[in-house]
């Protein structure tokens, strides 16, 4: 993000979070997150150039909240909590036209519904590259019944218990559980002139009807597309209909025409959907779980070619998804996605750090955690921003430099030998403008025979994924074919089971940032590290993101 423009337009946004009981899929009713008590989140939409202020007031009565775009607002990274009853005023401009999402970044806050679109519109007298009528957007994710307290404390339980698979998935935070397709029928087999508002006849609330997209034959639209999920990774499709994925994570791709898409956690896209099938009959949209053994059933929603009735049920089921555990299917799509090089720029020819890291699952004093390198990330009660700028080295392990790598002999296909690994805050250190490789290398988890899918998030900075690899990563093997022709740029990529991912990025945004997985409980568990660059270059922090920790002393009068 860019300082604000004194000529930028301005949107204002005045938002109030507070807890709203709700029951997405029609089941048990329980607290999420909502704001201005709208669930998902309102949108924000901008044209690239904009300037955005949001003020939020934190209306949570047991909780802080995280969500700044001027310092990122990743919890203890970046700035403090709006502890409950404060006011925040965000600002920031935005200088990328694309497709985004916002999200809360304390605890597990995303997986309580704290969540909505960025939409950000190509700048004023600009054309996108491609052609379309109208234009749709959805957000998909998944939801659990038990709250995330209960989950917090169960990931930090001894003996560990795991969440479990989600109980449904969310087409925009409408879903469905223990509820048919069979009994919708049925219903309207009993009476034809029955217009059921939800897939859940003993459940008919307006609330649980299935999200209704509506279009108009032989238009294209221009479908928006963001994955908020907190564990699931999602294919999506709709009945009849192939996609032209034409943009991804906020970066133009080159035009690939599929027949459905691969989704993971952090990921946001835009598509093309030419409505030339038979209009007398509505469709599914589908979103179904991939890469983790299915035990939920898929999100639906109703593609509504008009004037037919929302109601109406479409002709064919819903589409069939992929194998689940068809890892070479998902790589073979991943490689499909590349730059458009008319709107791109290509990465610099070579790097001059590199960084190797080992995602493995751990034991840490009985505790199952995540690590990476050996290390399970624990966040410091001080923001690093702040602790660093104003050098108050002691906040944090300062002096210590985390491992780049790992050992020769690691066994990336069995368990640990020595399933031990220990905490730590320390903080990758790189040089303002340097070019960085880093690989994000998988291996088997504590269960002999499992490895897992994880997309890493890269905060502050869109880098460009040079390619993916089965087994261990080798340097002088591997980086000879890395892609410098046409990487896609991005800011959250997959790293498949029992394989490698390789990305480039410039060090070039001064602050501390976050690199993680996105999937909410292993972020939770530790997967993740932090990166520090040019922080002397930070000016003007405002007060009110260092009034915690050992950045408390610095508040004075007249500010730090």
């Amino acid at each position: 993000m860019l300082p604000l423009m004194v000529e930028s337009r301005i949107r204002h946004f005045k938002w109030e979070v507070n807890y709203l009981p709700w029951s997405p899929d029609c089941s048990t009713e329980s607290l999420l997150i909502a704001i201005n008590g709208h669930f998902p989140g309102p949108t924000i939409r901008a044209r690239a150039g904009d300037a955005i202020v949001v003020e939020l007031h934190n209306k949570l009565p047991t909780e802080g909240v995280f969500e700044s775009p001027w310092a990122d607002g990743t919890a203890s990274i970046s700035q403090c909590a709006i502890n409950p009853e404060e006011t925040f005023i965000y600002r920031f401009k935005v200088d990328k036209a694309g497709t985004y999402f916002y999200h809360g970044h304390h605890g597990m806050q995303r997986s309580a519904g704290l969540y909505g679109s960025l939409i950000v519109e190509v700048a004023e007298g600009k054309q996108e590259p491609f052609h379309y009528n109208a234009e749709l957007s959805l957000l998909l994710s998944d939801w659990w019944h038990q709250s995330i307290y209960q989950q917090m404390v169960d990931l930090h339980s001894k003996p560990f218990r795991w969440i479990g698979e989600p109980q449904s998935l969310l087409i925009e935070g409408k879903g469905r559980h223990n509820c048919s397709l069979k009994a919708y029928e049925e219903d309207k087999n009993k009476d034809p002139d029955l217009v059921p508002t939800t897939l859940c006849p003993k459940n008919n609330k307006s609330e649980c009807a299935p999200h209704v997209l509506q279009v108009e034959p032989n238009k294209t639209y221009r479908l928006r597309i963001a994955s908020v999920t907190s564990l699931a990774s999602l294919n999506f499709a709709f009945g009849n209909h192939k996609l032209v994925l034409v943009e991804a994570d906020g970066s133009y791709i080159q035009p690939v025409t599929v027949e459905s898409l691969d989704i993971y956690s952090g990921e946001t896209y835009s598509l093309l959907l030419h409505t030339n099938q038979d209009p007398s009959t509505n469709y599914w949209a589908s979103a179904s779980i991939i890469s983790r053994h299915p035990k939920t059933p898929p999100g639906l929603a109703i593609l509504n070619y008009r004037p037919n009735p929302s109601s109406l049920l479409p002709r064919s089921a819903p589409p069939t998804p992929p194998k689940w555990n068809d890892t070479a299917r998902a790589i073979a799509f991943a490689r499909k996605i590349v730059a458009d090089p008319l709107r791109n720029t290509n990465p610099p020819a070579s790097a001059i750090h590199r960084i190797v890291l080992l995602n493995t699952q751990n034991k840490i004093n009985g505790y199952t955690k995540w690590a990476i390198n050996n290390v399970s990330l624990v966040l410091p009660a001080t923001p690093y921003l702040g602790s660093i700028r104003y050098g108050l080295h002691s906040a944090f392990d300062f002096h210590t430099n985390p491992p780049e790598d790992f050992p020769e002999n690691y066994d990336i296909f069995r368990p640990p030998q020595n399933p031990n690994a220990t905490t730590g805050n320390a903080v990758y250190k790189l040089k303002l403008g340097s070019t960085v490789d880093v690989i994000l290398q998988n291996a088997n988890l504590l269960t002999e025979g499992t490895s897992e899918v994880h997309p890493w998030h890269l905060h502050g900075h869109d880098f460009w994924v040079l390619g993916f690899g089965d087994g261990r990563f080798n340097w002088q093997r591997d980086a000879a074919r890395f892609n410098l022709k046409d990487p896609p740029r991005k800011n959250t990529v997959a790293l498949f089971p029992y394989g490698w991912t390789a990305i480039r990025f410039v060090a070039d945004n001064p602050g501390v940032w976050a690199f993680h997985c996105h999937i909410e409980p292993h972020l939770h568990m530790g997967m993740g590290v932090v990166i520090a660059e040019g922080v002397d270059r930070v000016r003007n922090v405002p007060r009110d993101v260092l009034g915690c920790g050992m950045t408390r002393r610095l508040i004075g009068p007249h500010g730090p």
